[in-house]
């Protein structure tokens, strides 16, 4: 069976006391103010770790607000790395927007090999004009690039951007929720986007043109056929469930989904 992963984003308005009222950057910068002190680092890194675990993941996909390249000391980096062994979590990728610099896609990178982890789960600025050098940082560390579907509005935007996939180095981490709010089946995007496949982050959204997060099944996003579907392509990689609210805590909702995709798996 596939792993399972929590990508650790699903806690974006925790430090907000889910009252995220200002957009993802609020929630972006209120995490990373919270878990950058490194004198406190420890202990807040171990709970957001407990609280994984206590649901029964094995697995993390870590979000950069949480562990970020451009403030992670060494001492910062071991302490996650004891925790995780701790823990008994391992991540499966970085996610989140890897930077508009050489220097900040390197980061990245590094941060991916101390946490081994060889997938970025998101996006650069870099890669539309400087590609090349983009594969060659990927590369030197032997780390892939999934590109996240945001503004895509369909699989051919991603693909397009994928190019040749630079033998294999460059894939799509599809994100089911941001195909719903598009109004595009991403059942149909994962059969499409077959061949490049490096993450599934498993989202259902309430509505067509907006990206309000929920349950499985409450939403419009075909969670169950997007199992199938990773089903009929032999997908063995791992399925991310992702459930980011501002204004409540996923916790449960989270719980849910974990059971109810368990089930598909196992049918």
């Amino acid at each position: 069976m596939n792993t399972v992963s929590f990508v650790t984003a699903n806690y974006v308005a925790q430090q907000l006391n889910y009252h995220m009222t200002e957009g993802w950057n609020q929630g972006d910068t209120a995490t990373m103010e919270y878990y950058r002190p490194i004198e406190t680092f420890h202990e807040r890194f171990d709970a957001l770790l407990g609280n994984i675990q206590a649901l029964g993941f094995d697995a993390i996909d870590l979000w950069l607000a949480h562990l970020h390249p451009s403030w992670s000391t060494p001492e910062h980096i071991t302490t996650a790395q004891t925790l995780l062994n701790q823990h008994g979590l391992q991540v499966k990728s970085l996610a989140g927007w890897f930077g508009s610099t050489v220097e900040e896609l390197e980061a990245s990178c590094k941060l991916a090999v101390a946490l081994n982890t060889s997938i970025l789960a998101g996006t650069s600025a870099l890669l539309p004009q400087h590609r090349e050098r983009v594969i060659e940082i990927l590369q030197h560390y032997n780390v892939k690039l999934g590109i996240e579907n945001h503004p895509e509005k369909n699989a051919k935007e991603v693909l397009d951007k994928i190019g040749d996939g630079a033998n294999g180095y460059i894939g799509a981490a599809v994100d089911t929720g941001w195909f719903g709010t598009q109004g595009y089946d991403a059942a149909q995007a994962i059969i499409e986007l077959k061949d490049h496949l490096l993450a599934i982050h498993l989202k259902d959204v309430l509505a067509v043109g907006a990206h309000d997060t929920c349950r499985y099944g409450k939403g419009v996003v075909p969670i169950e056929q997007c199992v199938q579907a990773l089903k009929q392509i032999g997908y063995t990689g791992t399925i991310t469930i992702e459930h980011e609210p501002e204004l409540y805590d996923p916790t449960e909702d989270i719980r849910e989904s974990y059971a109810m995709l368990r089930g598909w798996l196992q049918t």
